[in-house]
């Protein structure tokens, strides 16, 4: 390992990359992808918001998804990125602690956000006359705004911890951004019940949001199953596979990283897989939802149009 000389208020982020040749030509591949996300989701964010036609819970839920690849792509990338190209890999104490915080916050909302896009087709395809009841604006604000707020309250418990933890010699984080079980390996004394609380937080906001996800999709494939129309399944499919797809991006790598015992993790693994839900799944996110929704490219031909147009 290096030998660092930062200060010991300051941590130390390893990265994601050796700093060889081979790093720079990883580094030079990624970086495309962190700005196709950072373009991707922000053009998904302003089109849901420009355009009329798509303020329904349909879409205002899949914006909320974009926002979290957008603030996620922001909290992780940079910082690794500048330390690998300017070798200074220190990261301040608070500025540590923050990325924590956003991180976990943004871990906790899309797992609560992605439940609530799955009972939103539940309810479209299972119970039609009722959606306008079940699903209206309100509740679905209330739904964002539900898990925003449980996110940021587990988040916030979770870095008031790590912040006063009594941390070893030793501030090196052997990850690209602080991850609090990176950061949990570095701490003196018995962290024992911290580790159960992240466990617990795992479940709720990992476990429990997956099975009421498996729940309603299970009731949306019966329903299907049952429909007259052709077109009606086809559509209904066409939607649920969207949704299926980002949830198994999602739950995958969260899963196997944070449900796994800690004598089978390692640090190489855990950053590949944080790769892939802090900059691939952010990436693949806008290609989901814009190419195979008719109606989100005729929205973006919609608010061309009005550009254009104002333009001239």
């Amino acid at each position: 390992m290096e030998n660092y000389t930062q200060p010991l208020t300051d941590f130390v982020l390893l990265g994601l990359f050796p700093p060889s040749r081979a790093g720079l030509v990883l580094f030079t591949l990624t970086f495309p992808v962190f700005l196709m996300a950072l373009v991707g989701n922000l053009c998904m964010v302003l089109l849901i918001l420009l355009d009329a036609h798509l303020h329904t819970p349909m879409y205002l839920l899949p914006s909320q998804l974009s926002l979290l690849y957008l603030i996620y792509v922001c909290t992780t990338v940079p910082k690794m990125a500048s330390g690998f190209l300017s070798g200074n890999k220190s990261i301040s104490f608070i500025g540590c602690g923050l990325q924590a915080f956003f991180f976990v916050t943004l871990a906790g909302a899309e797992g609560l956000i992605l439940m609530s896009m799955a009972y939103d087709r539940y309810v479209a395809i299972c119970f039609p006359l009722h959606y306008p009841i079940r699903m209206s604006r309100r509740v679905c604000v209330l739904m964002v705004l539900g898990s925003w707020t449980a996110a940021a309250v587990n988040a916030c418990a979770h870095t008031v911890y790590i912040l006063r933890v009594s941390y070893c010699r030793s501030r090196a984080i052997d990850h690209f951004f602080c991850d609090i079980p990176a950061m949990l390996s570095l701490a003196c004394g018995d962290i024992r019940v911290h580790e159960y609380t992240v466990f617990l937080s795992t479940v709720i906001f990992l476990l429990i949001p997956s099975m009421i996800i498996a729940f309603s999709y299970g009731k949306v494939l019966l329903a299907v199953c049952r429909m007259r129309s052709r077109e009606g399944r086809k559509k209904a499919y066409a939607t649920c596979s969207t949704h299926l797809t980002v949830v198994t991006l999602y739950y995958a790598p969260f899963a196997y990283t944070y449900l796994r015992p800690k004598s089978l993790r390692s640090p190489a693994e855990d950053k590949v897989l944080a790769v892939v839900y802090t900059i691939l799944t952010p990436m693949l996110n806008p290609v989901i939802y814009s190419l195979r929704n008719k109606e989100v490219l005729g929205a973006l031909g919609r608010v061309r149009g009005r550009i254009c147009y104002e333009e001239l």
